[in-house]
C-alpha cells in the first residue's frame, strides 16, 4: 500500500487587487458593510490575457519546483474548477500541455469543495499507482458574475493553488469526508450554457450564463453541512475538536467561518483565513490558504491539520492530517 506525502505547494494570484472601498462605490454601499458582512478587504481579479489555466499553470509549476520534479515525473494532473477553461475539452488538457505532464488529466468540478474532492480521490489513485500526482485547484469567479449582482460581486475573487503528491512510507491522512445533497443545486448555479439550457441569445440577453445565489439557503446550508462534516470527520478518527492545530476551512465568508467555529467549538486561534487579502477564490481557496499557512510558519511537521470544504451541489468535504505523517 502506497500512501500520501505532500512534497510541493504553490499558489498563483492576479496581480490586479480590488479593493472593496471600489467594489462598494460600484454597488452604492458602504466599504465597512462590505468588511462586516463578508471579511473580505480586497481581492484579485484577472486582467486581460489570464485565465483558469493559465493561473493554474503557474501554481502548478511552483508547486513542482518546490518538490524538485517536472511535468515529465507527474503521472497524473486533477484540476478542479467551476470556472473552466471553455466547455471543452477539459481545463486539465491546457494545464497538462503548458506543464509538460506526461501522465493523465482530468477536471473535477465540485465547486467550492473541488479541492478536498481532489485530494481524497488524489489519495485513493496512489494506492493503485504509487507515482506523483499534480492536484490543482483554480477558478476565475471574477468572468462569470454578473457585474450587476452585488451578492456575489463583493465576495468573489480570482486564484489558483496547488500540491504536488508523492508516494509516502507512512500514511499523513487519518480520516475523511465527502457529501453532495443534489436537491440544492438552485442554491447556486448558472442555469445556461449546457445540455439542460443550452446557450441561445434569449438566455444570454436574460443573463442566466452567469452564476445567481440564494444567499440564506447557502449561508444554512454551508454552516449546517460543514458542522456535520467536520464533526463526521474528527469522530472517525477519534479525534477531539481541541487536539487540532489548524482547520483550514473554504474562505467563503467570515460570518459563515465564526459560525462554524462557534457550533464545533473551534477557537479562533485553531482556524487560519486570509479571505481579508483574497476574498472567496472557491476551488483555489484551500490550497491558497494551505500554502500560505506553510509559508508562514503556522503549519509545521507534526501538526494536525483539518481541511472543510462547502460547495453548490451542494457538495461538502473534510479531511483529517498530520503534516509529515504518523
Amino acid at each position: 500500500m502506497a500512501y500520501i506525502q505532500i512534497t510541493g505547494w504553490g499558489v498563483s494570484v492576479p496581480d490586479r487587487t480590488v479593493s472593496s472601498a471600489e467594489i462598494a462605490e460600484k454597488f452604492g454601499v458602504d466599504e465597512d458593510w462590505i468588511v462586516s458582512r463578508c471579511g473580505i478587504r480586497e481581492r484579485r481579479f484577472v486582467a486581460d490575457g489570464e485565465t483558469t489555466a493559465s493561473l493554474a499553470v503557474e501554481a502548478g509549476r511552483r508547486a513542482m519546483e518546490r518538490a524538485g520534479l517536472t511535468g515529465g515525473d507527474i503521472a497524473h494532473l486533477i484540476v478542479a474548477t467551476a470556472t473552466p477553461e471553455q466547455p471543452s475539452p477539459a481545463t486539465s488538457a491546457f494545464v497538462q500541455h503548458e506543464l509538460g505532464v506526461a501522465g493523465s488529466a482530468h477536471d473535477i468540478n465540485a465547486e467550492c469543495s473541488g479541492f478536498v474532492y481532489g485530494l481524497i480521490m488524489a489519495s485513493a489513485l496512489m494506492q493503485i499507482d504509487p507515482r506523483p500526482i499534480l492536484l490543482i485547484g483554480s477558478d476565475t469567479h471574477s468572468l462569470t458574475t454578473n457585474p450587476a449582482d452585488r451578492d456575489l460581486g463583493i465576495l468573489v475573487g480570482d486564484g489558483a493553488g496547488a500540491i504536488v503528491l508523492t508516494p509516502g512510507e507512512t500514511d499523513w491522512i487519518h480520516s475523511w469526508d465527502l457529501g453532495a445533497d443534489g436537491s440544492r443545486t438552485g442554491s447556486l448555479q448558472a442555469k445556461a450554457g449546457g445540455s439542460r439550457m443550452p446557450m441561445t441569445q434569449e438566455a444570454l440577453d436574460n443573463g442566466l450564463h452567469y452564476a445567481k445565489i440564494n444567499g440564506n439557503e447557502i449561508y444554512l446550508n454551508a454552516v449546517r453541512l460543514t458542522v456535520a462534516t467536520v464533526r463526521k470527520t474528527l469522530q472517525a478518527a477519534g479525534k477531539p475538536v481541541e487536539a487540532l492545530d489548524l482547520v483550514i476551512p473554504h474562505q467563503a465568508n467570515i460570518r459563515i467561518i465564526n459560525s462554524i467555529a462557534n457550533h464545533t467549538g473551534l477557537a479562533q486561534e485553531q482556524i487560519f483565513t486570509n479571505l481579508e487579502r483574497y476574498g472567496n477564490t472557491a476551488s483555489a481557496s484551500i490550497p491558497i490558504a494551505l500554502t500560505e499557512a506553510l509559508d508562514s510558519g503556522l503549519l509545521k511537521q507534526g501538526d494536525l491539520v483539518l481541511l472543510a470544504g462547502f460547495g453548490a451541489g451542494m457538495t461538502w468535504g473534510s479531511v483529517l492530517m498530520t503534516w509529515g505523517g504518523k
